[in-house]
């Protein structure tokens, strides 16, 4: 189900929990949500569409990807760049890492790493930022 996006900064300030396997009905939304806006937007964090969750979606070389409970446990090349967020207004700079490694759960809640870099790695950074309660 296409939800609505949240643009309250202060319920987005917010930590989100972690995700368990009944929130699994959320990644759809989540997906469905970011297919809906897709002309203007590559990733979403829950909490983007209300609910204060570890579950990113993302744009990975065109193909929509779930990460629960993602965190980046590697991280080189750090560069500054411009971003923004269909949640917020404008444009801001904001501090990336063109190399980061990530540990999460996937769809079936197996426990995954994987490494990224480049334009998907700024990507995930921006989505875990917004469970983080980070707002750039």
């Amino acid at each position: 189900m296409v939800r609505e996006i949240v643009k309250d900064p202060f319920f987005l300030g917010q930590k989100s929990e972690t995700a368990t396997k009944a929130d699994l009905s959320i990644a759809k939304d989540l997906t469905d949500t970011l297919n809906h806006n897709r002309e203007n937007c590559v990733g979403m964090a829950a909490n983007m569409i209300g609910i204060k969750k570890r579950i990113i979606a993302f744009d990975n070389l065109g193909i929509i990807t779930v990460m629960f409970n993602p965190e980046i446990t590697e991280k080189s090349g750090e560069y500054e760049t411009e971003e923004g967020c269909l949640s917020l207004a404008g444009i801001r700079k904001t501090l990336r890492y063109e190399n980061i490694t990530v540990k999460y759960q996937d769809m079936n809640f197996n426990s995954r790493i994987s490494k990224y870099s480049g334009w998907t790695a700024q990507i995930i950074q921006h989505e875990i930022d917004h469970c983080n309660g980070i707002l750039i």
